[in-house]
């Protein structure tokens, strides 16, 4: 199989760990690892007989994976603005980077880049829920997925961190998983950041899943993922935005301060003051603003109905830790405002709507905090709160 060439960056700081690092998954572990019952239906990929491949979902085409559109998956630094083009016909997997797909090879890379370790989250797991209305099988291939990602990260010395996709649609059988997967070897659990029960994530509804994070003492993430049309923007008119790929992609990060603010209106920070809360992959400048923002709101007569025994920057210096793009101008002066403890670096590794030299702009960003700080966000900040050190 062919490679793209890379020039793999090396850190010169220590104790780097990438809060946010994607892999290819092998597109067979659903029918593998799934329940007897749900592998005739089980996640695969498929070839439509034009030679171009699509996701099959619950025995159904997707309409969103489809004419080969997975020739992108693994594109960071290949297909930018200035260079380079996404080939349909190219299969998935192809070409992959070093460390996308081999869990030797990734380990590999993390000694190359001088990481100590990687929290690992998929690719096409992250994209089937958008199509998804059946709890129960949901559910299934939930659990197909974390048994096969505790396998790919068994041999790497605790370097390679799986942690659990759960799905909210069935709250009590989220809990039941995530007690499971922590059980035999996971970190935490990680939701996407639509229900396909419409209700908002920090809904009493899913304070059993909440519960259960708080007594096994783990982190509970929200992570970014294909949206289903229902979750886009109203304002405007789904013809005007459905082929807009740059505004989707922007304002979907929207969906996880929703969620954030979801957590302050339902009070779920009283209700269970040592849950941990990781916001993911929506950069990290905007939480000053957001946080002021709230405090302004719960302070005026729109805060009455807020059940909180404190302002809303209280509880995300307490319960909530946001990982960031390494890019960002603001990170700095957001770590030195916000908290220093807060803070996570990400690569969203080898995903091509985050730039390919994310070495290069980590330590440009690590060059401008003291040296407390900067180790804190570079590893030990994530490292404690899924309890690695």
């Amino acid at each position: 199989m062919s490679r793209m060439e890379e020039q793999i960056q090396r850190l010169k700081y220590p104790g780097g760990v990438d809060a946010d690092g994607h892999i290819l998954e092998d597109p067979t572990l659903w029918e593998r690892y799934c329940e007897a019952k749900y592998k005739p239906i089980a996640l695969r990929i498929k070839d439509d007989g034009d030679g171009l491949q699509y996701f099959e979902i619950a025995g159904r085409p997707s309409k969103v994976n489809r004419k080969g559109s997975f020739g992108a998956l693994a594109a960071m630094g290949e297909v930018t603005r200035d260079k380079g083009s996404v080939d349909p016909y190219r299969k998935y997997g192809e070409n992959a980077p070093f460390g996308a797909m081999d869990a030797k090879e990734r380990l590999e890379r993390l000694n190359r880049e001088n990481l100590r370790a990687a929290i690992i989250y998929p690719s096409l797991d992250l994209s089937w829920e958008t199509e998804c209305e059946d709890a129960d099988y949901a559910q299934a291939m939930t659990r197909a997925y974390n048994r096969w990602i505790l396998d790919w990260c068994s041999d790497s010395g605790g370097r390679l961190i799986p942690v659990a996709h759960l799905s909210l649609g069935d709250p009590v059988a989220a809990a039941a998983e995530l007690e499971r997967a922590v059980k035999a070897g996971h970190k935490g659990g990680w939701v996407v950041q639509f229900t396909m029960t419409r209700k908002p994530h920090a809904h009493p509804d899913h304070d059993v899943l909440f519960a259960k994070a708080q007594e096994l003492d783990v982190p509970l993430g929200l992570h970014v993922s294909l949206e289903p049309q229902w979750c886009w923007p109203g304002r405007y008119d789904r013809e005007y935005v459905r082929k807009q790929t740059f505004f989707l992609n922007v304002t979907a990060s929207d969906a996880l301060r929703h969620a954030l603010t979801s957590f302050m209106q339902y009070g779920t920070f009283d209700k269970f003051p040592r849950l941990k809360i990781v916001l993911l992959e929506v950069g990290a400048g905007w939480i000053g603003y957001w946080l002021d923002r709230m405090d302004a709101v719960y302070d005026s007569v729109m805060g009455r109905g807020v059940p909180l025994k404190e302002k809303p920057s209280y509880y995300f210096k307490r319960n909530v830790w946001i990982s960031a793009d390494p890019d960002e101008n603001s990170l700095p002066a957001m770590i030195k405002l916000c908290g220093e403890d807060r803070f996570f670096w990400a690569s969203d590794f080898p995903h091509p709507d985050h730039p390919g030299n994310y070495i290069e702009e980590l330590e440009e960003c690590a060059d401008k905090l003291d040296p407390v700080a900067r180790q804190k966000f570079l590893g030990d900040n994530v490292l404690r709160v899924y309890n690695c050190l």
